[in-house]
């Protein structure tokens, strides 16, 4: 395995209580720090296209819906894993953006639906490629069948965590 600070500080804590197994900080040490490289980069993507990750989150789950790219805001809450506030706060940036319109629905009056634009179908549909390839920069220094490795590894490690995004679809 290749040495990183996350084996220095097992390597301490080996020394210093021989009597613990530190194995699980190796593990989720590592989780920690890939989470936020992921971030960081992720957030000045998005951030360079005058978005922040969550506004994202909305336009993409609008984007892969399919045409004619509408929601309620309960199922973009849902799919987002957001509460219903916060994503009221989004789709007003959103909306104050130009990115998506919120309409009544013809069928129920009572009933909200928030749709892309035409700038809002434009931007995602510029900026995910750039955000794919910015996932694929972040994953190089693993091959492919690695890649699929981790990806297995980490479905079930959330699934047997009770985490439950795998019904909710939280990726992008």
């Amino acid at each position: 395995m290749a040495r990183d600070r996350v084996s220095d500080y097992l390597e301490q804590w080996r020394r210093e209580r021989p009597d613990l197994d530190p194995a699980p900080m190796g593990v989720v040490g590592r989780l920690s720090r890939a989470s936020e490289l992921i971030s960081r980069t992720t957030r000045a993507y998005f951030a360079d296209h005058g978005l922040q990750a969550g506004e994202f989150d909305v336009l993409a789950t609008l984007r892969r819906s399919g045409a004619p790219f509408t929601l309620t805001p309960g199922q973009l809450a849902e799919s987002t894993m957001v509460s219903s506030a916060a994503i009221t706060n989004r789709l007003s940036r959103l909306e104050d953006k130009g990115l998506l319109v919120r309409r009544t629905d013809p069928s129920n009056r009572r009933n909200v639906l928030v749709a892309l634009t035409d700038d809002g179908l434009a931007l995602v549909d510029d900026i995910v490629e750039g955000h794919l390839e910015n996932e694929r920069r972040l994953l190089t220094p693993l091959a492919p069948e690695e890649q699929e490795q981790l990806a297995v590894l980490l479905a079930r490690f959330l699934a047997g965590s009770g985490d439950g995004s795998h019904e909710a679809g939280t990726e992008h």
